[in-house]
């Protein structure tokens, strides 16, 4: 790969042009943090402008043959000034589309989503409480779900607020193994 950091980008072309994966290499080796950079300063994005330029060399190699080099430096900034144009129209056509839209559908789908998510997350806490054993999710629920406190639950149930704090606290355990750590998390700021 060495031999190919002395070759001249001309040399690098006509080899590129014959299918040279190592010719091809070495230009992106050369050229891709200068182009990033170029496409960067436009677009203030690290994923966009890493998008473009990536772009650009999946289309050099694939019309390696096609394609004429007179100056490659010159074809390849000009093509990520293009791709970069091509974000910001996209851009500007899907904000002018958005803006258009009424603003309640936007948020209506947020909600939705948000609600979708919120009941399958339910559903999934909802099928890990019911395989605790009965006592301790009767305890547990009514510890979570009618917030009553160690002494009303004890009071109510006739056991000890020891046993409440007991079945509560193998509650969370066991539900922290089976729902991970998220879930366990969302049930503990519930309280």
């Amino acid at each position: 790969m060495q031999i190919y950091e002395k070759h001249t980008d001309s040399q690098l072309t006509g080899l590129l042009k014959k299918g040279d994966r190592d010719a091809f290499t070495a230009i992106y080796e050369r050229f891709f943090a200068v182009l990033y950079i170029h496409a960067f300063n436009r677009l203030k994005d690290k994923d966009e402008a890493k998008d473009v330029v990536q772009n650009l060399f999946i289309k050099l190699w694939n019309k390696r043959d096609s394609v004429d080099f007179s100056n490659l430096s010159n074809y390849l900034y000009t093509a990520v000034r293009n791709g970069v144009m091509n974000v910001v129209s996209h851009k500007a056509v899907e904000s002018k589309y958005i803006s258009t839209l009424p603003q309640s559908v936007v948020i209506a789908d947020c909600i939705t989503d948000h609600r979708l998510r919120e009941r399958q997350l339910a559903d999934i806490i909802a099928k890990e409480i019911e395989l605790l054993p009965p006592k301790m999710r009767e305890v547990f629920q009514l510890s979570r779900f009618h917030n009553l406190s160690h002494k009303e639950i004890a009071e109510q149930l006739g056991i000890s607020e020891q046993s409440v704090r007991s079945h509560v606290k193998n509650a969370l355990k066991i539900l922290r193994v089976r729902l991970g750590l998220l879930l366990y998390l969302v049930l503990l700021i519930s309280r």
